[in-house]
Parts: structure tokens; sequence; C-alpha cells
């Protein structure tokens, strides 16, 4: 059975078929995100700490680090600050040395430069997931040497010198051709993990049927794991949440083993809560004056004040149980015993207190 170990200095994680699904956290990157990479470049992680910490709570089992940022504010005084190459290794250190300080879930090492690569191996305590190595030749014989080297496993994405092919038999054969290639390094095909690329099903009607036929020929033939940028499936849709959560769970019973995504279902924001309360007083409807704002939240279908486990993580959650991956359904009956708020303690034992 073939089996990933990715681990940190105190946990392992399995990327397995006979595994709960693994959910790697996405939301340690840069990209696109234009507050956190000014942050980071003023040498502020407090995000990044907040990140980590939510997503280890909200079911993550191994934290994507991205280091893909440059630093537009200081090229003025160094040029270099505009190139990734001279810009990331170090913030790939630091991200590592911060997120395992105060998580002791599995990393991911996620860059497109090599130096990024060896900086967070380098860094990085346990046996981390790198990410990522492609079918064209020049990454290749950059990235899978660092592979044998460090003794990881890596995330193999089904691309090569031609770009990305729509023909899911085209991007089965990059990938066939990486995990031959590492074979000849020496790198066994259970520390290669697939990403046959998810296309977005609204831009390509038959994407979800590829992927799902795709990742059992991955599983059936070659024998690997597989994972997926999960949120691709619905690019530019609406309601990505509910394609995502339908997605998910057809992808694990096709074989699929892990996805990249976003586990954490973010806080309602004040000024939404505010339209909220305006629209309902318009409609005459009064509200307590002492309502507290999470029960205003839940009741109206706004969501929740606290950052939280997402939906695509119910959905993960239920499809470990109905594919007994979660046999005794302690997950499930975990993941959906209500919360603790602050201030209230477990449930009374039943024995009164001494006085």
């Amino acid at each position: 059975m073939t089996r990933t170990i990715v681990e940190s200095k105190t946990k392992t994680t399995i990327i397995g078929f006979d595994q709960p699904f693994c959910v790697i956290g996405e939301r340690i990157n840069p990209t696109g995100r234009k507050k956190l990479a000014a942050e980071l470049e003023a040498g502020d992680f407090s995000t990044v700490e907040a990140d980590a910490i939510a997503q280890a709570a909200a079911g993550a089992t191994i934290l994507d680090i991205n280091s893909g940022a440059v630093f537009s504010n200081k090229m003025a005084e160094d040029p270099r600050y505009a190139d990734n190459n001279f810009v990331e290794p170090p913030l790939m250190r630091e991200l590592i040395m911060r997120v395992q300080a105060i998580v002791d879930t599995p990393l991911c090492i996620d860059s497109s430069v090599p130096g990024a690569l060896e900086a967070g191996l380098a860094a990085c305590e346990g046996r981390p997931l790198l990410n990522s190595v492609t079918g064209e030749e020049e990454r290749l014989e950059l990235v899978l040497p660092l592979v044998k080297k460090y003794n990881v496993p890596v995330v193999a994405i089904s691309n090569d010198d031609t770009g990305i092919s729509e023909d899911p038999d085209v991007r089965f054969e990059v990938a066939k051709k990486i995990v031959q290639r590492a074979a000849d390094f020496g790198i066994p095909a259970h520390d290669i993990v697939v990403d046959p690329l998810v296309m977005p099903i609204g831009a390509m009607g038959t994407a979800g049927l590829q992927v799902f036929a795709l990742v059992r020929r991955l599983r059936e033939e070659l024998g690997v794991n597989t994972t997926c940028g999960a949120s691709n499936i619905s690019f530019g849709l609406p309601n990505r949440h509910g394609i995502n959560n339908a997605f998910l769970p057809m992808a694990m019973t096709a074989g699929m083993t892990s996805a990249i995504m976003n586990p954490i279902a973010l806080p309602v924001k004040a000024a939404d809560i505010e339209a909220k309360k305006l629209a309902l007083a318009e409609a005459g409807i009064i509200l307590p004056e002492d309502i507290d704002l999470e029960t205003f939240c839940q009741l109206t279908g706004l969501g929740s004040t606290m950052a939280r486990a997402g939906k695509e993580m119910e959905a993960i959650r239920a499809a470990n149980f109905l594919t007994n991956n979660d046999p005794s359904g302690g997950d499930w009956i975990k993941f959906n015993r209500p919360a603790v708020k602050a201030g209230e303690g477990r449930a009374r034992t039943g024995r009164r207190s001494r006085g």
C-alpha cells in the first residue's frame, strides 16, 4: 500500500489510500495577498503565525509554506529585491522557523526558486514535503537531486516543456516520466505525490470527469498518491464552496489522497454584520439590544465571528467516515461537537461543590 510519510519534529502525517484525506493548508502564501506581502517586507510575521495556528486548528494536517514575494518598497534601495532568487531563500528560512516554532504540524516547502527550496529544507525539522517538480528537463535536474539529498517526498506537477495539456493522457505521461526519472535518482514512487492539474469546470465542462479518471489511472498504474489545488475546479464561478464541497468527496472516491486548500472559513466582516442589522431594522425586525454577535451571525446565516473549519472540511470529514477512513466516526463526532465559548467549561460532572 502506497504511503507517503511527512513529518515535523514531533508529528507524522501519512498520505495514503487507506488513510484519512490529507489537507494541506494553503494560506501562508503572499501571492495575491498584498497585505501579507507588505507585512513580510516589514518583517512582520503576525499574520503568518495566526494563519498557521488557525489552519492547524481547522484540521490541516500539513501546512504549505510559500515564499513567493518580491519586496517592492525595498527596490529603490536595492534592485535585487525585485528578484525572487534574492528574496525567497532568506524569507523561506524565516517562514519555516517562525511556523515550526508555534505549531507541530508537518510542513510543505513551496517555491519555484531552487535556492528557496534548499533553504527551507535546511531549516525544516523532520521530513517535509517539497513543492514542486515538473516534467521540464531543467526542473527535473534541479529539484530531484534535492529530493534525494534530503530524503523527502515531492509534489510532481503534470506539465512539462510543452506547457499544460488539456489532454489527460498527455498529463498522465508527464507524471509517468517524472516517476521514472525519480527512480533513476533512487527516489521511490511512494515519495512522489502527483498533481494531475485540475482544470476549471467553468472553462472545460469535462474537467471533473477528466481528473477523476486520471486520478484512478495514477493510483492503479503508477501506484502514487495524488494532490491538487482544490479551488481550481470552481475558478470564476458563483458559490465556489458548493462546487468544492461536491468535488472533494468525488475526487476522494476516485483515489485522490490530498489537496492543497484553505481549511478555514474566515470570520464575518464587521461591515457585513452592520449591513445585515440595518436590513433587518428596515424590514421592521427588532433585535434584542444585548444579542451576542456570534449568535446573531449564526441565526442570520452570515457565518461566524471567529475563524473556524470551512464547509469543505465538513465534506472531507463526512467522506472520510463514509469511506471507512474514520471507522469509528470519532473524528466526525468531534468535528460536530459544539465549540466551547470563552469563559465556559465543559459539561458539568454532576458533582456538587463542597461549600
